[in-house]
């Protein structure tokens, strides 16, 4: 188990904190999401009442090696700085030597935010020279960024071989919430998978077989199953090299006693279009030229059963298209059921928390995972490097 920032002796200490400030921007260079800025907050609160010099540092985008506007972390300073009410200091650079003389005049409270670090190269290398370069900024380290604990990167690995490390409160929660789902579920225990692709999805269904009372399959990857079964999808998405697959988790599913759910009816079209005619069809009577692109009403009812009897329920895909609001009432209508249920209730970040936030239900979920991958990779049982480097110095 990762040690806790709360172990530490912060005071007075300059605290490298690692954060995901991985944000949306418009074409002003404005953060339009400030999610994920807002999920560092605690940390950085309790550092900041503990009289630390914090320096946060965050990749953004996918720059190619060297400075790029766009992808420069300026906003998302100001950002933080208007969130917490004090000014955050915009470093030129994640490493040198201003980068370095403004880590080394923080005062106990004073924030500095670093450059993009992404801007070097040696950051997703993870190279060792510069995992130095970053920890002499500091004396103390935090992950907080579980959305990047999926990267063996400089900043998330190569950096705990030169400092203290310690779990921030988010990557804490994080991994409560969801390794307690895992390995802990008060039961009935209920896993709701979506999304498009059934092959982004095969490790998460093979680890949940084993974990599972009921598993629900909705979404674009649901119509692989539905195939396995023997129906006509029509132009539905559907993985033929995953047939095979689909066909085994229903047995499997059958002799270890777990219920598998999946759609009975459907929201049909012709085209994934906001004004393309639309019919609610029984999952027998697709038409050959009808795609199938929402849970229909009856799906809805099933499906919001299961969660009802359920004690645990982790959510990760939609249900369907649900950027387009004529196919989002099914994903909706689970986020709704997730809100009013009595158990815990954990979205496994994604689409299924852009769901959530779009319906404005994040604050009802029991917990809304902010890592898209790395939750992913989380559920299918992986090791994550950046919890691994954690565990690996508590162990020293």
């Amino acid at each position: 188990m990762a040690t806790k920032m709360k172990q530490a002796e912060v005071r007075g200490k300059r605290v490298f904190v690692r954060v995901d400030f991985n944000v949306p921007m418009d074409e002003s260079l404005r953060v339009t999401d400030e999610t994920r800025i807002r999920a560092a907050l605690p940390t950085i609160r309790y550092l900041r009442e503990n009289g630390a010099k914090i320096i946060l540092a965050s990749h953004l985008g996918r720059p190619k090696g060297g400075f790029e506007a766009k992808f420069s972390l300026a906003p998302a300073a100001a950002a933080l700085g208007r969130l917490i009410g004090a000014p955050v200091t915009m470093a030129p650079d994640c490493v040198g030597a201003e980068t370095t003389a403004l880590a080394a005049g923080l005062q106990p409270g004073e924030v500095l935010l670093l450059e993009n670090l992404r801007f070097h190269p040696e950051e997703e290398k993870n190279d060792p020279a510069f995992a130095r370069q970053l920890a002499a900024l500091a004396d103390i380290y935090v992950n907080d960024a579980f959305g990047s604990a999926h990267r063996a990167h400089a900043s998330t690995e190569g950096i705990t071989a030169f400092l203290p490390a310690y779990a921030g409160f988010l990557l804490e929660k994080e991994l409560t919430f969801l390794g307690g789902a895992l390995n802990a579920p008060e039961r009935p225990f209920a896993a709701i998978l979506g999304g498009a692709k059934v092959k982004d999805k095969i490790a998460v269904v093979d680890n949940l077989l084993g974990k599972v009372d009921t598993l629900i399959i909705g979404g674009g990857m649901a119509y692989t199953f539905l195939k396995a079964q023997g129906y006509a999808v029509g132009r539905s998405l559907l993985d033929e090299e995953r047939l095979d697959f689909a066909a085994r988790v229903l047995k499997q599913g059958a002799e270890r006693n777990v219920q598998i759910l999946l759609p009975v009816d459907v929201v049909a079209a012709g085209a994934i279009a906001a004004d393309a005619p639309r019919r609610v069809v029984s999952v027998r009577d697709i038409g050959p030229e009808e795609m199938g692109l929402d849970i229909g009403p009856e799906t809805i009812a099933l499906f919001a059963a299961a969660v009802r009897a359920a004690r645990t329920i982790l959510w990760n895909g939609p249900m369907g298209v649900f950027e387009i609001d004529a196919f989002a009432a099914g994903t909706n209508a689970i986020a709704r059921e997730l809100a009013n249920c009595a158990g815990v209730t954990i979205v496994g970040g994604g689409d299924s928390a852009a769901a959530v936030e779009k319906a404005g239900l994040s604050d009802k979920m029991t917990h809304v995972s902010t890592g898209g991958g790395a939750a992913l990779e989380f559920l299918e049982g992986k090791t994550l490097p950046g919890v691994a480097a954690l565990e690996r110095e508590a162990g020293r």
